[in-house]
């Protein structure tokens, strides 16, 4: 493709429009997936929607579907409105910052803060917290209900996350999640405590995943559902024939919701103190030592931690690497079998 197909220029009131005379190379393309090609800031996301909203025409004839076939020789304008106000308030919540620059914020997020605005969620989020310190700069950015943000992490998952500053930083980082590493750095680890002892020291789970039928909140193993791989290996067994605890390593090579939960309860190891994926556990509480108990009634929360995350900076193109240690109640669980491994020699 042509590195001058694209035109960009600014209209009024600040916003952006693209003209495109499309060539040989992009003719029998997408039209949003073209765009996206030509285009180095917003991400193709973002141009689907743009398309949708009647922001593209073509020939001077407005095109709002996404999958239209360009045809050499017609002329694509995109007008692309000035970042919107995000809906979400600024609020001054605390923030415990890994690393910043003028392009992305890594943060380690703690347990029961939500990443975005949501019913039932609509303050006290990551993205109230990203408005408030980064300030005017990451309004719009990426959309107007989730500035900023490129991947998310359920309420009771701790650990560390990315967001975006900049749209080229938004553009760049979404496409190496939606890769999922698979061709690119983007490398992510977590760590979950499950119940029992695993077969292997390792193993890879594929089984796709949708919603389940029978409850709305929860994912299952469907064959019709979405793909989804799981890598896991183990990096500590704990406990006594009976009351088997396992803490394994999980890498994804997919990106679905509660993946890491629906996929070791899947094999028969769900996580330590999973009230939705692991509820016929609950009795298993009742085998294990005081001290151990202790520290699983405490969390209250899936034992979950999102531990390694590394990416390519979108602008340096440097190799980036962050690690998010235990919080307190996933550390103290940890401690308690350690302890209790020691005291009986295991």
């Amino acid at each position: 493709m042509a590195e001058n197909t694209a035109e960009e220029f600014e209209g009024e009131e600040g916003e952006v429009q693209v003209l495109v005379i499309v060539d040989a190379d992009m003719a029998g393309g997408r039209l949003d997936a073209s765009l996206a090609k030509v285009h180095t800031v917003l991400s193709r996301n973002r141009i689907k929607d743009l398309i949708l909203g009647g922001a593209v025409s073509i020939n001077g004839a407005t095109v709002s579907e996404p999958k239209y076939r360009l045809t050499a020789g017609e002329t694509i304008v995109l007008v692309a409105p000035p970042p919107e106000d995000a809906e979400p308030h600024p609020e001054n919540i605390p923030l415990d910052i890994l690393y910043e620059d003028d392009q992305l914020i890594v943060i380690n997020k703690p347990v029961g803060m939500v990443v975005h605005p949501a019913p039932g969620s609509p303050d006290g989020t990551l993205v109230n917290a990203l408005l408030f310190h980064c300030g005017d700069s990451l309004q719009g950015i990426g959309g107007v209900k989730r500035p900023g943000i490129v991947h998310r992490l359920d309420r009771d998952t701790s650990g560390v996350m990315v967001a975006a500053k900049t749209e080229t930083a938004h553009k760049h980082l979404s496409e190496q999640f939606a890769d999922h590493g698979r061709t690119g750095p983007l490398h992510r680890a977590y760590i979950a405590y499950v119940w029992g002892s695993t077969e292997t020291a390792k193993g890879t789970i594929d089984a796709p995943l949708g919603r389940d039928q029978n409850n709305r909140l929860k994912q299952t193993v469907r064959k019709d559902g979405r793909e989804a791989i799981t890598h896991y290996f183990v990096e500590a067994r704990f406990g006594d024939p009976g009351w088997d605890i396992t803490r394994v390593q999980c890498h994804l090579e997919t990106g679905r919701t509660h993946q890491i939960r629906v996929h070791m309860a899947h094999i028969g190891h769900p996580l330590v103190a999973d009230s939705v994926y692991a509820s016929g556990y609950a009795t298993k509480i009742n085998k294990l030592p005081p001290d151990v108990v202790a520290p699983i009634q405490a969390l209250g929360r899936q034992a979950l931690h999102a531990a390694e995350l590394g990416f390519e900076h979108p602008v340096s193109k440097e190799e980036m690497f962050f690690e998010a240690p235990l919080p307190p109640d996933l550390q103290a669980l940890d401690d308690a079998l350690q302890e209790y491994d020691k005291a009986f020699a295991r």
